[in-house]
């Protein structure tokens, strides 16, 4: 079977996107598939995760302008639907795909449209429910209130839909440490900060220096940063001044440091699914617009605690809701337990299936 995938990782897109779909490359190359990719040179492309995983890559040319423009998805493509489609058909070079996936808010049906003709099938990657889809499957592996329900209208009859986090596209380290670890007891000893592969606005930043009050001297603190984080010198400069943390740098994967930790400080996005998986009890933080929502709704099954959006959170707001929660074990224990019931770790595996199925 052969599959291409189009997705782009930038400064203003994020890592998560493409982070993903390499980890269901990776599944679907276990089980004997070939896969290609197709991404935009933006700053802050990541196409070296890809290359240094063995996988083939068609370039397309970096944008004119790199400008930021904030939740203006169309304008996250760099380039028009049109100029984009014809450039993806280009790097088909003549090949039929039996799979074409899409992972990008900026494209949706007037993209796909022009691509069907020449491929099997198309999969689309979304969250957003926002917009027209022209595919034969579609995912979205968030939970929310209206479920399959948000796609009525905007995918065509006869559209596959893998919706919800047991489809969560984790990678297998997850599932592995997820049956070796012992329950949780509530007790926190060690915390980890993750606010994803860029944090412009440095959130970080302020999760250092709120655990750096005396009350949290005891703990130990894992603080990771991302592949395109640009604080990296400000965060090492943080580390230094405080005893019982550690920084560490962009990794293939989060689930040994997930597991040792005992709470959690980060985004939502991508990350959410693997904290859930190992049952990480975590107050989380958005980032962008389109976290708000599936955020909510996790706050509400109690799963995460949603302390609200990055705007809104100051040190002091940021330090109160930790104090909060070390006192509260049951608390703890009990998002820990959720957690792991939403997400199992077989995401990636489900999903993989669906299109070997589905060829």
């Amino acid at each position: 079977m052969k599959l291409v995938i189009r997705v782009d990782a930038s400064e203003q897109i994020g890592t998560g996107h493409l982070v993903r779909c390499l980890t269901l490359a990776e599944e679907l190359r276990r089980q004997g598939a070939e896969v290609q990719f197709i991404c935009r040179e933006h700053p802050g492309h990541l196409i070296h995760l890809l290359t240094g995983a063995a996988f083939p890559v068609t370039i397309l040319p970096a944008p004119e302008s790199a400008g930021n423009s904030g939740e203006d998805y169309a304008a996250w493509l760099g380039v028009s639907q049109n100029t984009d489609a014809a450039q993806t058909f280009q790097a088909l070079a003549g090949q039929r795909p039996d799979w074409l996936i899409v992972d990008h808010y900026g494209l949706d049906r007037t993209w796909e449209q022009q691509l069907r003709p020449h491929v099997a099938r198309l999969f689309a990657m979304d969250d957003l429910a926002n917009r027209p889809h022209e595919c034969d499957g579609l995912l979205d592996q968030n939970e929310s209130p209206g479920g399959e329900a948000r796609y009525g209208g905007l995918v065509p009859v006869g559209c596959r839909l893998l919706v919800g986090a047991r489809y969560a596209l984790l990678r297998p380290e997850y599932a592995t440490y997820r049956q070796l670890q012992p329950p949780r007891t509530g007790e926190v000893r060690r915390v980890l900060v993750f606010f994803g592969g860029t944090d412009s606005q440095n959130m970080t930043g302020k999760a250092i220096v709120a655990l750096s009050s005396p009350e949290f001297e005891a703990l130990t603190v894992d603080v990771v940063v991302g592949a395109t984080n640009p604080h990296r010198a400000e965060l090492e400069q943080q580390v230094a001044g405080r005893s019982r943390m550690v920084l560490h740098y962009h990794r293939s994967h989060l689930a040994d440091l997930m597991a040792q930790a005992d709470l959690g400080l980060g985004a939502g996005g991508t990350t959410t699914w693997e904290r859930c998986c190992l049952g990480l009890p975590t107050l989380v933080i958005t980032v962008a617009k389109n976290q708000v929502s599936a955020c909510q709704e996790l706050e509400r099954l109690g799963v995460i605690v949603y302390t609200g959006a990055m705007q809104s959170i100051d040190v002091a707001k940021l330090h109160c809701a930790i104090a909060q929660l070390l006192n509260n074990k049951e608390k703890l224990v009990a998002i820990a337990k959720r957690g792991q019931i939403l997400v199992d770790g077989l995401g990636t595996k489900r999903v993989s299936s669906f299109l070997f199925e589905n060829n």
